[in-house]
């Protein structure tokens, strides 16, 4: 049987050719099984064309064997109602697709998908359609769809401006008293001093090669003595100084910079018991302007900060206002100022040694073919908490284009202690 359905569909696929020309079918009741089932897909594949391509409606003809249950076995396998019920009719000679069926309902039952009822139920409404829906179907240009605009809610943005300064400051207020009875078996005298400090750094680094680094550095201090019967007080520690540097960056640490450094004093400067001035304000005032090169240091984990600064060309000016300090300043006598062509130097470094003590020093250097000037300022901190600290300052000079001093030469040496107020940020 199943031999036999398989040539059935062949034969009917080698005749759908033909089946493209018009031409009615029809088969009567003489034909055998096998031909009235090739017939009958004949016949369907000629229906099917012409309801598919053609415009005019095709009649049914009342011979037309081509019934529902002859496309039933190539569908799906569903139940029909109507099988079992056309095996006993007269018709079932006609049409070998009920005795097929049957047989596949009774032997496979488990390819049944479905029954006729089901289907129905799923297609009784297009069935109510009686006039067939038809499509004209017009050819337009493709036109590019417009995006679908997403939906937005206002959002207050803030553009803040970079801001390529920094600043920082550090303020000291340092006390020392001392009181010694008249009887005291050592000797000595009462005294009391103080030192104040103030230094402001403001820096600019745009982070494009360029920077410019300023620092102001304010230092007085005083102290009033018994033995001294001329001042009652005198100034101990007296410092105006300016350092401005702006640098363009050749590598990662190297600058080329231009560095100018002022300084001066607050006040007159006495010694005990002596009326004479031996300094004050823009007595003297030294201006120094050097073009060279910095290297930025970053060392031991960033314990070490600072720069050193080293300029082959730089150029110096000493100014007097009192005319009577000149000689001893180093300025020809009656005259005002000094000016002279040399090399320049200027280490400045940060070590924070432990966590409460840090080391900052100091050393500059300016040479010419006459004079030398070296400088060495080390302040050592130990801070107890944030607001109260102690400092330990050590201040070798040497200055040979000053009268020579008959014990300690060309050099010179400042150094105190103290302990009191300091705050940083």
């Amino acid at each position: 049987m199943i031999q036999k359905l398989f040539i059935t569909i062949f034969l009917g696929m080698g005749l759908t050719a033909a089946a493209q020309v018009h031409h009615p079918a029809s088969a009567h009741k003489d034909v055998q099984p096998a031909a009235a089932c090739e017939q009958a897909y004949t016949d369907s594949i000629h229906a099917l064309k012409d309801s598919l391509f053609s415009r005019k409606p095709q009649g049914r003809r009342p011979d037309s064997t081509l019934q529902r249950n002859a496309m039933q076995l190539f569908m799906p396998l569903t139940y029909y109602g109507s099988v079992p019920e056309g095996l006993f009719t007269r018709d079932r000679k006609d049409n070998p697709f009920l005795a097929e069926l049957m047989h596949l309902y009774l032997s496979r039952p488990d390819l049944v998908t479905g029954t006729d009822r089901k289907i129905r139920m799923q297609q009784g409404r297009l069935d109510e359609i009686e006039t067939p829906i038809r499509h004209d179907v017009k050819l337009v240009e493709k036109v590019t769809g417009q995006p679908a605009e997403p939906q937005t809610a206002p959002v207050e943005i803030m553009v803040l401006r970079p801001n390529f300064w920094t600043f920082q400051g550090d303020y000291a207020l340092q006390f020392l008293q001392n009181y010694v009875t008249g009887n005291w078996y050592k000797g000595g005298e009462s005294n009391y001093s103080a030192l104040a400090s103030l230094v402001m750094q403001a820096n600019y680094n745009n982070k494009q090669k360029v920077k410019w680094e300023n620092r102001l550095e304010l230092k007085y201090g005083m102290q009033s003595s018994r033995s001294d019967s001329l001042h009652s007080v005198k100034s101990t520690e007296d410092l105006i100084r300016l350092t401005s540097k702006l640098g363009l960056q050749a590598t990662k640490r190297w600058y080329y910079t231009v560095q100018l450094i002022g300084n001066t004093q607050f006040a007159r400067s006495y010694r005990s018991n002596d009326p004479k001035v031996y300094a004050a304000f823009l007595s003297p005032l030294n201006l120094n302007l050097s073009l060279g090169m910095d290297y930025a240091v970053d060392w031991l984990d960033h314990r070490l900060k600072g720069n050193f600064h080293l300029a082959p060309l730089a150029y110096n000016m000493k100014y007097a206002r009192m005319l009577e300090l000149s000689d001893r300043l180093g300025i020809d006598e009656g005259r005002h100022f000094l000016h002279d062509f040399g090399s320049e130097f200027t280490v400045d470094l940060e070590w924070k040694l432990l966590e409460q003590l840090s080391w900052k020093t100091r050393l500059y250097g300016y040479s010419t073919y006459k004079r030398s000037e070296l400088e060495w300022e080390n302040t050592f901190t130990f801070r107890f908490n944030r607001y109260i600290s102690s400092r330990i300052f050590i201040y070798p000079r040497f200055d040979d284009g000053v009268r020579r001093d008959d014990h300690h030469a060309y050099w010179q040496l400042k150094e105190f202690a103290s302990i009191g107020f300091q705050y940083s940020f």
